[in-house]
């Protein structure tokens, strides 16, 4: 199909072949893992965190209560990088900016029918607006994967767009559903097609219904996001989110972000991991007991 999305994807140089990323993954692992398994790595790792929670059970009183152990962390941990956002269902955004006191920590909403993207997008766009009104930073949603299967992807990216204008001063985050894409030649479109559509962040998964992050997604898109840095001078974040629990796991997304997109996106400002439980294992790496605070 030729039209300028496809040849747009068509112009990558990122390589598709799915072996080929294996081996390079297991090499820059082999490489450059262990060199990063430091204290200080730990508690950078900590100021990338999305503390989510997206439970069907998430109420106004449990979302704030979420939200006060995050005011608590600065008062009991001082001495630590707090996390780098809250991430909760749109709903719930006014909620966490009502109890929310610090003011490093921004607040993150899903949006646009997640976890499927099964609705209109109509109805993408005034969700998003909605959060974005009740005190959303950031805006994470899903791309429409049935378009993109189809390839039917001007409809995926006049999608993005709208959403991305109805964000306003939030920034968007594109979630790829890696697991459901599975082969980096489908990784790597979703990826430059996000980008060009507006993404301030791709992010694997949302951590429903698939399989979550891979390091062999991660490497992709962080090949696609340095090309896209190369030919248009923007950066764009990455965020690997969906079963990244243990210390491990984040040394080894780190690893792959630092190889190759290099030292400028290791900052929260471009550098993301979704987790809900990480943030105590790293905590009680650092700390060296059981931490259970979040």
């Amino acid at each position: 199909m030729a039209d300028k999305y496809h040849d747009t994807v068509a112009k990558s140089q990122v390589t598709t072949d799915d072996e080929k990323v294996k081996s390079e993954v297991e090499r820059i692992m082999t490489k450059h893992l262990d060199e990063n398994r430091t204290p200080e790595v730990l508690k950078q790792l900590l100021n990338f965190i999305d503390l989510t929670t997206l439970n069907a059970t998430d109420s106004p009183q449990s979302v704030a209560k979420f939200t006060e152990r995050v005011n608590a962390f600065e008062s009991e941990h001082g001495d630590l990088p707090g996390v780098a956002a809250i991430c909760v269902y749109p709903c719930f955004a006014q909620v966490v900016r009502t109890v929310l006191e610090v003011s490093e920590v921004n607040i993150a909403a899903v949006s646009g029918g997640f976890p499927s993207s099964q609705t209109f997008p109509e109805v993408k766009v005034a969700e998003t607006a909605l959060a974005v009104e009740g005190g959303a930073d950031e805006i994470d949603v899903v791309m429409n994967l049935g378009n993109f299967l189809d390839d039917d992807w001007e409809e995926v990216c006049d999608e993005l767009e709208e959403i991305k204008h109805s964000c306003r001063n939030a920034r968007l985050k594109v979630i790829l559903e890696t697991g459901a894409l599975a082969t980096a030649e489908k990784i790597r479109a979703a990826s430059v097609l996000a980008m060009y559509s507006g993404a301030d962040f791709i992010k694997t998964s949302t951590g429903k219904g698939y399989p979550g992050a891979s390091l062999e997604a991660v490497y992709v898109m962080a090949k696609c996001i340095k090309e896209y840095y190369g030919a248009t001078g923007r950066m764009v974040g990455i965020k690997p989110a969906g079963g990244i629990s243990t210390v491990e796991d984040a040394l080894g997304y780190y690893t792959i972000v630092k190889e190759v997109l290099g030292e400028k996106w290791l900052t929260n400002e471009y550098f993301r991991i979704g987790a809900s439980r990480l943030a105590n294992n790293l905590l009680s790496e650092i700390l060296g007991e059981d931490v259970k605070f979040f």
